[in-house]
């Protein structure tokens, strides 16, 4: 496999503090987030996959993936899902290492972020745990981080976004979020997105993207309303000049054609992926956009001879049964039978990896016209001079204007729609 010309230099400057301080001989080129993001704004009316990286098949895939398309890619896990209290086997902690180790067997030229995605503050009593917590994860390698603190009220969302943010390096990638992620319900408006990123600009925080309620979901796609296209173009024009990108959630099970329009028609430069990758792996049928296509009893459907061993999938079925987890609960079984998809044969786990390669390809030159954007990342990285791109916007809005109590003020007059109220779990 041939290197890029740019790479080693790439290499030698483009990889933050901590990357360097975990691997200081690795060939991987592990970014910021805001390299990324700014390498896809370059390529213009694309976005790249932010792949939930649920188990090493679905991680080694994306990578795969992006290699053959040249794009820059990030690879992700939430915090319900690879937190302290997760249901994954890769976690905030361990992810940067299993990536940098797959970059250096595959010999990955990509550039790569490590996002820890939804870090969810969901009250005020969970931010000293945070303070604590947040340092160690990018002192374990990750390069980007989301908090979604979305769950409370406007203003709270807010200061707990600046209470935070002393605790993130200033180099890293950044995202926010506004409005839970709950589908047609509580959709986000240009008010309350406003309001999010106005303080945050008076503060001196440039998040480089905002995850919206655009009208879609997380997990197995139930319904047929999905992503808001002209709703999230309306908010993004409305942020453009503080440099706020887009960050789709919920890409699962949205129709290629919806994904195309949200890549060309909005600000979107990175867009989840993970229910889909997930099912992927497994070798569970799916439609062309990755949703599960499911039977008449509504279960999932293996396809013989793809994703894990026939066998394997019936030990999965069997223990889901016996702990009454129906298809949308299936995420859980990642952590108990990781260990046992690795004791697979090596073909079973090299077909896992290749079926989510396939479909991640597809996904990044057909759909989030991705292609080329890792050659543009390398140029990015190589024009800074640094790891560290600084800030897209500088500061717009007084900060007199917005102190606690005038924030706190300012939330009471904001035109939302929260939605009801219930688990819209990340």
């Amino acid at each position: 496999m041939s290197v890029p010309a740019n790479f080693d230099k790439a290499l030698e400057i483009g990889r933050p503090p901590n990357i360097r301080r975990l691997f200081p001989h690795s060939r991987a080129l592990l970014v910021s987030g805001k390299v990324i993001d700014r390498a896809l704004m370059a390529r213009g009316g694309a976005m790249t996959m932010a792949a939930n990286g649920r188990s090493i098949f679905v991680i080694r895939g994306a990578l795969q993936a992006a290699q053959r398309a040249d794009a820059a890619l990030i690879i992700e896990i939430a915090r319900s899902e690879g937190g302290a209290s997760g249901y994954c086997a890769v976690n905030y902690w361990n992810m940067a290492r299993l990536v940098d180790a797959m970059c250096n067997e595959l010999g990955i030229t990509v550039p790569v972020a490590i996002h820890a995605d939804h870090y969810g503050i969901k009250k005020e009593d969970d931010l000293p745990v945070a303070r604590v917590e947040i340092p160690t994860i990018f002192e374990a390698g990750i390069t980007s981080i989301a908090i979604d603190a979305s769950h409370m009220a406007d203003d709270l969302n807010l200061l707990a976004n600046i209470d935070l943010n002393a605790f993130i390096p200033s180099w890293a990638g950044l995202e926010t979020e506004v409005g839970e992620i709950k589908g047609s319900e509580g959709l986000s408006t240009v008010d309350d997105a406003s309001f999010l990123i106005k303080g945050l600009n008076a503060h001196g925080i440039c998040p480089d993207w905002i995850a919206l309620n655009n009208g879609t979901t997380h997990g197995l796609e139930a319904g047929s309303q999905g992503i808001q296209v002209e709703l999230t173009a309306e908010i993004h024009r409305h942020l453009a000049a503080y440099g706020t990108s887009g960050a789709q959630h919920g890409t699962s099970g949205n129709s290629s054609e919806r994904l195309r329009a949200i890549a060309a028609q909005t600000r979107t430069t990175k867009a989840n992926v993970a229910t889909a990758l997930q099912m992927v792996s497994w070798g569970v049928e799916v439609n062309d956009f990755g949703n599960a296509i499911l039977d008449a009893d509504g279960n999932l459907k293996k396809v013989k001879g793809e994703g894990m061993g026939e066998e394997m999938w019936q030990q999965m079925v069997a223990y889901a049964d016996a702990k009454g987890w129906k298809s949308g609960d299936y995420k859980k079984l990642n952590l108990p039978f990781e260990p046992r998809l690795m004791g697979q044969p090596r073909a079973i786990r090299e077909r896992m990896a290749g079926r989510v390669e396939d479909f991640v390809h597809t996904m990044l030159t057909d759909v989030f016209s991705a292609d080329g954007s890792a050659s543009l990342a390398r140029e990015v990285i190589l024009e800074a001079g640094t790891y560290d791109l600084g800030p897209k916007a500088g500061r717009i809005e007084d900060p007199a204007q917005w102190s606690r109590e005038k924030i706190m003020e300012r939330a009471k007059t904001l035109d939302v729609n929260k939605g009801p109220e219930g688990h819209f779990d990340d």
